[in-house]
């Protein structure tokens, strides 16, 4: 049997499976929303069955036979883009889509840099990046939608490999009139009975609470938000302390506030900024040349600005 079908109209059909709706589906994949239907009734015309159940308002659903193509689609694109890997591992050329996540949180002072410096030196390569949370960059990394992103060690799966790139110690976050922010070092303890503002992002709050908990104590929550701009420009304006691993080389919020990092002391370990990717997705030549391109870029001293705030956690420490 003749195949009538195409790869681009499988990536449209995983699209639109993932994404629960054909506009967002288009403008996840910047293709225009005719494209992607003619695609998907193509497909269901040609193997004479629906892959979607379409609702008034409520976008589509997958049927439990769209589920299960679906899932065959996404391993046909997997074994068609390792065609892709195999051919540049064969000529030694570094080239091809590469996706990358970035913690949202640390996405501002890390990548643009490491892009920059990556692409310059493999112009070849499609460079796309993602600013996501912890628990979407889980997701993502296991979809495939992501080859790899910068994190943090936080709860790491066991199915999924970090590499580590740098350790950065824990700071207090505060107002410059915040009654402790005269201290040239402070602890959980000292911070328990003050207002805080929560960085609230999946994972990275129970780091933070961690502090708390390993004391036997409880943080008096005053805020909390899932922005670390607004975390600062709040701490700036005195609703509260923050904790933050990464120290922006401005020390005013957004609003133009100045801050104070404190470094904390205690049972609190430093975390670790690195790597994560599917375990074995490291063969792949593109994804092996990002991971070694990082290492040599994102270490204290090695890349000006980039770097900067990083050498001056090191400093204060």
């Amino acid at each position: 049997m003749p195949l009538r079908f195409t790869l681009r109209q499988l990536e449209y059909l995983v699209a639109v499976g993932e994404a629960g709706s054909i506009a967002l589906a288009a403008e996840r994949i910047n293709v225009s929303s005719p494209s992607i239907s003619a695609a998907i009734a193509q497909l269901e015309a040609e193997f004479g069955l629906p892959l979607f159940v379409r609702r008034h308002a409520q976008g589509l659903s997958l049927t439990p036979g769209g589920r299960r193509f679906m899932a065959q689609a996404q391993a046909v694109l997997a074994e068609a883009a390792r065609m892709a890997d195999l051919a540049r591992e064969i000529t030694g050329t570094v080239g091809g889509p590469l996706s990358v996540g970035c913690l949202v949180t640390f996405a501002q002072i890390v990548l643009p840099q490491l892009r920059r410096s990556f692409v310059e030196r493999f112009p070849a390569v499609e460079f796309r990046q993602f600013e996501q949370d912890q628990a979407a960059i889980y997701d993502g990394l296991r979809r495939g939608a992501l080859d790899v992103a910068l994190s943090y060690d936080l709860q790491i799966p066991p199915d999924l490999e970090f590499v580590e790139l740098v350790r950065l110690p824990p700071y207090a976050v505060m107002a410059e009139t915040h009654p402790l922010a005269h201290l040239e070092a402070v602890s959980a303890a000292e911070l328990a009975p003050h207002p805080m503002v929560l960085l609230d992002l999946p994972f990275s709050s129970d780091y933070f609470l961690s502090f708390f908990t390993a004391l036997g104590l409880q943080p008096v929550i005053a805020e909390r938000t899932r922005d670390i701009a607004v975390m600062r420009s709040l701490v700036g304006n005195g609703f509260g302390y923050s904790l933050a691993n990464i120290r922006p080389i401005s020390d005013r919020a957004p609003d133009g506030r100045r801050l104070r990092y404190v470094p904390l002391t205690g049972p609190a370990r430093p975390m670790r900024l690195g790597l994560i990717l599917v375990g074995g997705a490291g063969a792949a030549l593109t994804v092996r040349t990002f991971v070694d391109h990082a290492r040599q870029h994102v270490t204290p001293g090695a890349t000006p600005g980039l770097n900067l705030a990083l050498d001056r956690i090191r400093r204060d420490v």
